[in-house]
């Protein structure tokens, strides 16, 4: 499929308007309204496409937001991995960051078969959702998704990851499901968990299949991670010999670099932003 190419087959249950000029395109989750317009980053899209793809995954097609350079050709993959809100404006503007950095990012909408959370009021709506998205199916659709990137002007060869909160953990998944990725940058995403029939491992289990180097970037004040777990992750990854390294900034909370909400910090997101520019040039994904 070209980049450029409208979709003829569209995913379940989603129209071609919802796709184009819905919800899941217009604007920020009801869940978490911005608390202001001076703290959103708008990238602009000059010199890109941009825009929702349709991508074929399985028993049907998925809606995802891609964002690559409007000339060139073959580029460097970065799957962006929703938070929970799903794929709202902030998970877009991030594919955007990164394709004026020369990229194809790509966002795909990972609970696409459970229900559109971006409409939901509130967490306490959004958990029981979340709860019914099988690991094994996230791994499947990014792997789909890396697909439809190689024929749509992605270079395999040069894949990363990176994900924020619920994305964060299937970054560091993912470094452990996928031995062509180059390289992850795991965003604030929990490490040590329950496990269930649908949530079978968290990163700490899986430290010893890991292959791919992750960058973790942690705040200290997370009340949903604390410090100890981020403890047992570094140990982990020391006791199985495993590429990666956490980054745990002072006072920052979950979610510093959420930058349309009260959690955001100025001063740790762009140096999480720079770290993961850094991390993806030495790892080889640009």
């Amino acid at each position: 499929m070209s980049p450029n190419a409208s979709n003829s087959r569209l995913p379940l249950g989603i129209r071609r308007r919802d796709l184009l000029l819905g919800s899941l395109a217009a604007g920020f989750a009801v869940a978490v309204r911005p608390i202001s317009a001076e703290t959103v980053t708008t990238t602009s899209d000059a010199g890109l496409t941009a825009g929702f793809v349709s991508v074929p995954a399985g028993d049907r097609d998925i809606p995802a937001y891609r964002a690559m350079p409007s000339t060139g050709t073959i580029f460097p993959v970065v799957l962006v991995v929703q938070e929970i809100f799903g794929v709202h404006a902030y998970i877009q503007d991030v594919c955007r960051r990164l394709a004026q950095l020369g990229y194809l990012a790509i966002a795909p909408s990972l609970f696409e078969r459970q229900g559109d959370v971006t409409q939901l009021p509130s967490i306490d709506a959004i958990r029981p959702i979340v709860a019914q998205v099988p690991d094994a199916q996230v791994m499947s659709d990014l792997d789909a998704t890396v697909a439809w990137a190689t024929g749509s002007g992605g270079d395999p060869s040069r894949l990363g990851i990176t994900g924020f909160c619920w994305g964060g953990r299937i970054t560091w998944l993912y470094a452990a499901h996928n031995p062509q990725l180059k390289a992850g940058v795991a965003w604030y995403g929990r490490l040590v968990g329950t496990p269930t029939e649908l949530q079978p491992e968290y990163p700490v289990d899986i430290a010893a299949k890991i292959s791919a180097p992750v960058l973790g970037l942690y705040g200290e004040k997370d009340d949903g991670i604390p410090l100890d777990t981020v403890e047992q992750m570094k140990s982990a990854l020391k006791d199985a010999n495993a590429p990666g390294e956490i980054i745990v900034y002072p006072d920052a909370p979950h979610g510093f670099h959420a930058d349309y909400r009260p959690s955001y910090r100025a001063d740790a997101a762009a140096d999480g932003w720079q770290r993961l520019q850094a991390w993806f040039r030495e790892y080889g994904v640009i």
